[in-house]
């Protein structure tokens, strides 16, 4: 999704990952030309055999399986390919969502009548959901695999990974060098916290070392965007007891900073009245007021209101200060306040999905 400048550089940053021994190119109908971008490269020709890439493409859910028949022809015709290797239904993210995939003769009727013709080779979804979505869609027992959010800056899917594990799906997490805190650019603040290690380093380690997770995107800009985690990407193993003792570090600083205005990320404010993700907007103010991770928390915050089913919740400054989220507090944070304080801090350039 972030290397379309131009044709060129998808096809260099794609060549450069597959020399580079890179092997699942994933990509989606919503990502611009993406597809045909990378249908282009492989009427090119590639640098290894199809038997040894994985590609997987997502589709967004659909009320009716005949707009999936097409939208999977329409994938593998701009792809330039006779199979996909998987099929991820791309941001099942709502309660309907859900209803459209369960429904008998909606859209995974499509996906099976693929499945079946050996069009598709495995099922998954992606997810922007809540995590009780998440876990009714890993329930529903028809994926292999699911592509959520998961960071060290970001847990709260932890309990989705584990049902995910003990049902043996594959584990993608979705872009932890950007999603995960814009770490390709991360304050010098941060930075100097994480020495001797760079904060993409760690994040990685935290992801690679947690053995149920089984893969990782890139999701690089430029080729240059490939090498520094590609030098991480062997390094497997449990976290070492140097590692350990930056994340304790930056557990301590976060804690010492904030001291009685951090957000424990419990959820219990929730449902807010104004429809306010109280979590979301808390968690962005911890990263910003701790790590000076301002930038990040502008590029998330900007989400709101502009990014529908993606980042759904209102922004901060639509708060009444009614009170409903303050005995529920374990904290007693003084939420109103804390909410009109990261809007000041945060607000800034509306976002959009690349597809809205």
């Amino acid at each position: 999704m972030r290397y379309l400048a131009d044709s060129e550089n998808v096809q260099q940053t794609i060549a450069t990952a597959l020399a580079l021994g890179i092997n699942h190119i994933e990509t989606a109908r919503g990502y611009g030309k993406s597809e045909e971008y990378f249908g282009q490269a492989i009427k090119v020709g590639l640098s290894v055999a199809r038997s040894q890439l994985y590609v997987t493409t997502k589709i967004p859910p659909t009320s009716d399986a005949e707009s999936m028949r097409r939208y999977i022809d329409e994938s593998l015709e701009r792809l330039n390919l006779d199979y996909l290797d998987c099929l991820g239904i791309h941001g099942l993210n709502t309660w309907e969502h859900l209803e459209w995939v369960q429904a008998k003769g909606g859209c995974m009727k499509a996906v099976e009548e693929a499945i079946n013709d050996r069009r598709i080779r495995h099922v998954g979804f992606s997810t922007h959901g809540s995590l009780e979505v998440i876990q009714a869609a890993i329930n529903t027992d028809f994926f292999e695999f699911v592509n959520l959010h998961y960071y060290y800056f970001f847990q709260r899917n932890a309990p989705a990974i584990k049902l995910a594990s003990e049902k043996d799906m594959g584990i993608f997490i979705i872009s932890p060098a950007d999603k995960g805190g814009k770490l390709y650019t991360a304050p010098q603040t941060l930075q100097d916290l994480c020495q001797p290690f760079s904060p993409l380093e760690l994040n990685y380690r935290f992801l690679l070392s947690d053995q149920r997770i089984t893969t990782l995107s890139v999701g690089p800009a430029t080729p240059k965007e490939l090498v520094e985690p590609l030098q991480v990407a062997d390094n497997y193993g449990e976290l070492t007891s140097a590692e350990i003792a930056v994340f304790q570090r930056l557990q301590n600083h976060q804690k010492s900073v904030l001291e009685t205005q951090q957000c424990s990320q419990c959820y219990a404010c929730l449902p807010c009245p104004e429809n306010i993700n109280i979590p979301e907007v808390l968690r962005l103010r911890n990263l910003a007021v701790a790590y000076n991770m301002t930038d990040y928390g502008q590029y998330r915050y900007g989400m709101f209101e502009n990014a529908g089913h993606w980042f759904p919740g209102m922004k901060a400054n639509r708060c009444t200060e009614c009170g409903d989220c303050l005995p529920r507090c374990p904290e007693n944070l003084d939420i109103p306040s804390l909410l009109e304080d990261a809007h000041n801090r945060l607000n800034g350039k509306a976002g959009r999905r690349l597809w809205g």
